[in-house]
């Protein structure tokens, strides 16, 4: 009856409990194994969610609908360094080249970059300041300018020594004050700041993308122009990315006047690049914490299923009495079948409770969470093990016999 399997059910609990608290430091280093194995794949599991946010956040400043052409890959190809070097620049006059010959491009707007100080009276800061046109702001949904305003095509054509600054520039130079039309410096060029980025974050926790300014590229151009590095952001007009860039693609070649068997002296990146890219770190991440894991959870079974294989020898003569009272082999199994369970399930709670505490702390320096379904599986997990590393020691016991288990010694 329900009433008898529940009182069997309690007897069975009351008995393991007590194997298992009797022989602490025995069920400890038993279950060390299952807790590292759940440590492992939770805290995995944890990385790699704080990875994903990390990497959506980032890439909001890179959109799939955002092509860059620049005159290397970004995870470098297949070329040598010395070859991807000689390449020739990329040329400003190649964006109305563009719109021209392609009827993909919705916006287009040439990027020079180069890195620098800016100064306003004792305060400095070491930064990167790009060159481009109001067009780039059509290109990066990020860039919004929360303070002030964008150049304008008339600033940009007269060669203005404007500057729009990104949030680290804006607190590192006028912490406690408005920047709007005031002055900076980047050497002997003096810039009034017309506008402030709304702030980005990092990129991956590693470098900050507010931590830059921007000028026209007419004064970029006149002032800087033989320095720094450059590239074209394409947006183009269709959702069909693959065919965009296989048009722009051959534009681009046609621009550079390269030969059909000519090998290509350009790139051109976007986000799926970077995606793939990353999707082959986190595959890695995840193989390792895998294979950590796997070899962790064998390792504590086989852990688990030896001293079961020990406990049913040193208790032989308990299992005799129980069976002379009456107990049949299904209890017998119940009773041994449990406690490797109970092992495993408070090892799994103790490596899901350690890997809840060191996520909290990882969230401190690295946005992440413990994801709940894998914090749920991993406990599962740890109950099957405990089913399957219990199972041949518990049928070992159901099937003694009872008279010479009560002769054992």
């Amino acid at each position: 009856t329900g009433i008898q399997l529940i009182s069997l059910f309690w007897e069975n609990l009351r008995i393991s409990l007590g194997s298992i608290f009797g022989n602490k430091s025995r069920s400890i280093l038993t279950a060390l194994g299952i807790v590292i194995g759940v440590l492992s794949v939770t805290l995995m599991g944890t990385l790699i969610s704080g990875l994903d946010r990390t990497f959506e956040k980032s890439m909001s400043f890179l959109s799939r609908d955002v092509l860059i052409i620049s005159r290397m890959d970004w995870f470098g190809g297949d070329m040598d360094w010395w070859e991807l070097r000689n390449r020739p620049r990329i040329k400003e006059d190649y964006v109305e080249q563009l719109r021209e010959k392609s009827q993909f491009v919705a916006a287009a707007a040439p990027m020079a970059e180069r890195g620098g100080s800016i100064i306003r009276g004792d305060k400095r800061i070491d930064t990167r300041f790009f060159g481009t046109t109001p067009e780039y702001m059509a290109t990066n949904e990020s860039a919004d300018v929360i303070t002030g305003r964008y150049f304008t095509d008339g600033e940009n054509r007269s060669g203005a020594r404007v500057m729009i600054i990104g949030g680290d520039v804006a607190d590192a130079l006028f912490p406690d004050e408005d920047p709007i039309d005031e002055y900076v410096k980047i050497g002997s060029h003096k810039f009034r700041v017309v506008g402030v980025l709304k702030k980005q974050g990092k990129f991956m926790g590693m470098f900050s993308l507010d931590n830059q300014a921007v000028l026209p590229f007419g004064t970029f151009q006149r002032l800087f122009s033989r320095r720094g590095w450059m590239n074209v952001r394409v947006k183009v007009n269709t959702d069909n990315y693959d065919e965009a860039k296989e048009e722009i693609y051959g534009v681009m070649r046609q621009i550079r006047g390269l030969k059909p068997m000519e090998k290509d002296d350009f790139a051109i990146n976007q986000s799926a690049t970077m995606e793939a890219q990353y999707k082959a770190i986190k595959l890695a991440i995840g193989g390792t914490g895998l294979f950590i894991t796997a070899l962790s959870l064998i390792v504590g079974g086989i852990g688990i299923m030896n001293i079961m294989f020990v406990s049913v020898k040193e208790r032989t003569k308990e299992i005799g009495v129980r069976k002379a009272l009456g107990a049949t082999q299904s209890m017998i199994l119940g009773q041994f079948l449990m406690e490797a369970v109970l092992i495993c399930l408070i090892a799994g709670l103790v490596g899901m409770g350690l890997a809840g505490g060191l996520s909290l702390l990882i969230n401190q320096f690295f946005p992440s969470s413990m994801p709940v379904g894998l914090a749920i599986g991993s406990i599962i997990l740890s109950v099957v093990i405990g089913i399957v590393s219990g199972l041949i020691p518990s049928y070992q016991a159901a099937r003694l016999d009872p008279i010479d288990a009560l002769r054992y010694e």
